[in-house]
């Protein structure tokens, strides 16, 4: 019996002993606190609970793994519904830069310092070494630079959301690599150059937001490639060319906004019996006739043509189009009769005024 018990005793000191929870290591502590270093958020008190031996325990917007105790999440947001946020009844804001010293966390797996609006200085290029990234979330800040030119390394990368800042240069041709990638978003920045040809390997793309930039050159045909793309924006930059016919035959995109570009030529037949409910074309150099291509597939929440150099008749098919939210045809050189009938009994003279010779309702009579 003595045996026993002291083969019980060995037990339980050896199951209390494997319950207690691993502090991280000092190097992922010290890491986090160069970062934090580095930052100065003066109304929150953020970084108030980064005390203590254990970074994983209670330190605001840090995760680690229950494995190996490694840094895995930082997720700091300057808008957010938590307590601290609705106590001081304010968003925050943070200055400072992104240190380095992030990318000592080599098990990192998402990293979102998001919405503090007075972050500067670049992203810092050795985020490309981290191989267990799959989430750079610093959209709303005031960084500058360019992307980093390897970003295509991070071959676990989900999403990549840059947007709202100062980002300049190219977009790395490295990031076709990113064949994980499933969110992109570049918009509101000052980033020139062309969409990369290869644009059309990142077939795990769902979303590619790259309004607001200064982007030229054509539309990549690889585009129309990425089978799970639903929603393309490439709005307000300085694209030019024609539009891709193979973009009206991709099997889940819905949302296409081309307006504010330096797009000419036709208007792709496919665009109008599509799946694309929510079709922008508008301040382009877009011309011809607007295709007679509607049908019982045509679906469009908004469909936006203005200011273009469109000419001819309203095509008497809109009329079969199963829905027409809202239709812009103004500003162009389009001539004839308006149509009657849905969607035209609720549209108002706004949609059609500023052409060459259109008539009937809402506009004068013919």
């Amino acid at each position: 019996m003595c045996g026993v018990r002291s083969i019980t005793v060995v037990a339980l000191i050896l199951l209390s002993l494997s319950s207690v929870v691993r502090p991280c290591p000092p190097s992922d502590r010290a890491a986090l606190l160069a970062f934090k270093a580095a930052l100065h958020e003066p109304y929150l008190g953020i970084f108030d609970s980064w005390t203590g031996a254990d970074c994983c325990h209670k330190w605001y917007g840090v995760s680690c793994d229950q494995g190996t105790r490694r840094v895995a999440d930082i997720n700091l947001r300057g808008e957010s519904e938590e307590p601290i946020f609705q106590r001081k009844r304010r968003t925050g804001y943070m200055t400072g830069y992104i240190s380095p010293a992030v990318c000592r966390l080599k098990r990192l797996s998402s990293l979102t310092i998001a919405d503090w609006k007075g972050i500067s200085g670049e992203i810092p290029r050795c985020i490309t070494s981290l191989p267990f990234l799959r989430i750079v979330d610093l959209i709303g800040n005031r960084l500058s630079g360019a992307l980093p030119a390897d970003i295509g390394r991070l071959h676990r990368l989900t999403v990549l959301n840059v947007a709202d800042n100062r980002i300049s240069g190219v977009i790395p041709a490295s990031v076709a690599n990113l064949t994980s990638l499933m969110h992109l978003d570049l918009r509101n920045n000052l980033i020139t150059g062309p969409i990369p040809r290869s644009f059309g390997r990142l077939g795990m793309l769902s979303r590619a937001l790259l309004s607001g930039n200064k982007l030229s050159g054509p539309i990549p045909g690889s585009v129309s490639q990425i089978y799970r793309l639903a929603d393309l924006d490439l709005s307000r930059n300085e694209i030019s060319g024609p539009i891709p016919e193979a973009l009206g035959k991709m099997a889940v995109l819905s949302t296409l906004n081309l307006d504010m570009n330096k797009l000419y030529g036709p208007i792709p037949v496919s665009l109008f019996s599509s799946g694309i409910s929510d079709l922008n074309l508008s301040r382009n150099a877009l011309e011809g006739n607007i295709p007679d291509a509607f049908g019982v597939r045509s679906y469009f929440t908004v469909l936006d043509l203005s200011y273009n150099r469109l000419i001819g008749p309203i095509p008497n098919s809109i009329s079969s189009a199963s829905f027409i939210g809202h239709l812009d045809l103004s500003h162009n050189h389009l001539c004839g009769k308006i149509p009657l009938g849905s969607p035209f009994d609720h549209l108002e003279a706004s949609s059609f005024q500023y052409n060459d010779c259109l008539c009937g309702k809402p506009l004068k009579p013919c």
